[in-house]
């Protein structure tokens, strides 16, 4: 991913672009029969990596949050020098298991805008891990929650005062002081200890072996704790939330304002964006995402709906409504369309891994930024060109406004988003690579492929090292299907690592290793 570097690599020669690669099917979580009816409630609406790569969490629409915990590397243990002498691979695809689930967030009303708050959850960022447990932020419309979720021993309570197969009389000995009867007349009377039922007799010569209880650890279990709530700071929909690199704040950010947290203060946070006039009627565009910078954390960037990336400094102001760079494509000459602006619209940024680049979805395309060229996108990825002669449709039942999300591969080298008929594609951002594969959230991945011609890099009018690739204006897919706008695939997640990738189709979770 070199398109805003300079002539020092041109004269060592182009670097030979990576093979494209074989996705295959490692498993499913939650797939649906034949048939089967999928409940709103359970459909993913965001899904996280954390850092290692060890952990996986989604969240639904029903508010519950799902953890998945990696085991292949847990059954292959050791070090290198043990893994080799079994031989074993090391690049071996991930595997993960079920871990545990809780409810985050339930549904509310707020009374005094006579509004209901859906329990759906809108994102999910892990944190920085410590003492074995795991912390992470999940939040809905309003509210942002800061989750521990932690091994404790559940302690089991054994050998009580006495061994029933040994006291005499039907009834249990009585294990509080005293006890009430009742009489007819209302009165009440306290009867002796050991006196619990009526047909248990306390033996004449006491209880010999009456013993203390005592307490035995049980098995471990994962018990998960709301360590803070974050809430009444956004008048409109939360639709980001990021960690900070400082490991200590967070941004949260909704249409027309960012906020910034600390993680341990949950009843004060700072507006450090405000776009929001003094006339709403002057409003001409929202914050649609915003994400902190992977290792600067003074930098962070967001998108609006307008298609631009603002990337701002907190150290030159305490209310950054000024931004250092600006990076937006301008529009082509008599391109302009009602839809232009909506499909405009940013539906999600990602910084790389590095911090070199960032990655934008808006509804038609990917496009790959380079931090040190605001001028346009260093690359720009065709995904729904087949869907242009149908933008009167798609606004008709409101597919237009869906929101796509993208990611990037840990080493930069590919990118990846989602599309209709639970179709996702992934290409590849270096130089010279053509990589545009397009594969279905199924257990046969390469089932419906569109066959995509590789086409050769062009420049974007005055851009240097700006290319297109990936478009398909077939609107069908290999087996001549028309595309289903009911089932589209809005979710994914690239392992921070390694080359796979998770995708949420509906309710069920697919995981592909390359």
């Amino acid at each position: 991913m070199n398109g805003g570097k300079g002539g020092e690599e041109a004269a060592a020669g182009p670097a030979e672009a990576p093979q494209t690669l074989k996705w295959k099917f490692s498993q499913v979580f939650g797939e649906r029969t034949v048939g089967e009816e999928v409940q709103e409630v359970d459909i993913i609406s965001a899904i996280e990596f954390d850092r290692t790569g060890d952990h996986l969490a989604t969240g639904d629409r029903g508010g519950r949050v799902v953890l998945f915990e990696r085991t292949d590397t847990r059954d292959h243990g050791g070090n290198r020098r043990d893994l080799e002498r079994m031989d074993y691979s090391i690049s071996r695809h991930p595997e993960f298991r079920y871990k545990t689930e809780f409810q985050s967030h339930e549904p509310e009303f707020d009374y005094l805008k006579s509004l209901e708050i859906e329990e759906k959850i809108n994102k999910i960022r892990w944190c920085q891990s410590a003492n074995g447990a795991l912390f992470l932020l999940s939040t809905n419309d309003k509210t942002i929650k800061f989750w521990k979720v932690q091994e404790k021993k559940v302690k089991k309570i054994c050998d009580m005062n006495v061994d029933p197969m040994k006291s005499s009389g039907n009834g249990p000995i009585a294990d509080s002081s005293t006890s009430t009867l009742s009489k007819p007349n209302g009165e009440y009377t306290e009867k002796p200890i050991g006196h619990s039922s009526a047909d248990f007799e306390f033996p004449s010569g006491g209880i010999p072996f009456l013993r203390l209880p005592t307490v035995t650890s049980h098995e471990m279990s994962l018990v998960p704790r709301c360590r803070r709530i974050y809430a009444h700071a956004h008048d409109y929909h939360i639709n980001s939330i990021s960690n900070n690199s400082d490991g200590e704040t967070f941004i949260s950010a909704d249409d027309l304002r960012v906020n910034l947290w600390n993680l341990g203060i949950s009843n004060q946070s700072f507006n450090i964006v405000d776009v929001k006039p003094t006339n709403m009627e002057d409003l001409t565009e929202v914050i649609t995402s915003a994400e902190f910078h992977p290792t600067h954390c003074n930098t962070l960037a967001y998108s609006s709906s307008k298609g631009s990336i603002r990337l701002i400094d907190m150290r030159q102001s305490a209310l950054c409504d000024s931004h250092c760079k600006l990076f937006e494509q301008p529009e082509g000459p008599g391109t302009r369309s009602f839809f232009t602006e909506i499909i405009a619209s940013i539906s999600d940024i990602k910084f790389s891994k590095d911090g070199r680049h960032i990655l934008s979805r808006d509804y038609m395309t990917l496009k790959l930024w380079d931090m040190n060229m605001d001028s346009g996108p260093v690359a720009t990825f065709q995904v729904h060109e087949h869907l242009r002669p149908k933008l009167c449709d798609l606004y008709e039942n409101d597919s237009i406004f869906d929101k796509f999300e993208c990611c990037l591969s840990g080493d930069g080298l590919r990118v990846a988003t989602g599309s209709y008929s639970n179709l996702f594609r992934v290409f590849g951002c270096s130089e010279g690579s053509t990589e545009a594969t397009t594969l279905e959230a199924s257990k046969n991945p390469m089932r419906r492929q569109v066959q995509t011609p590789s086409r050769p890099a062009r420049s974007l009018g005055n851009l240097s090292r700006g290319f297109r690739r990936g478009a398909d204006n077939s609107g069908v897919d290999s087996n001549g299907n028309a595309y289903d706008f009911s089932t589209k695939l809005l979710h994914l997640a690239w392992h921070p690592t390694e080359n796979s990738l998770a995708c949420a189709a509906s309710n069920s979770l697919y995981m592909y290793y390359a």
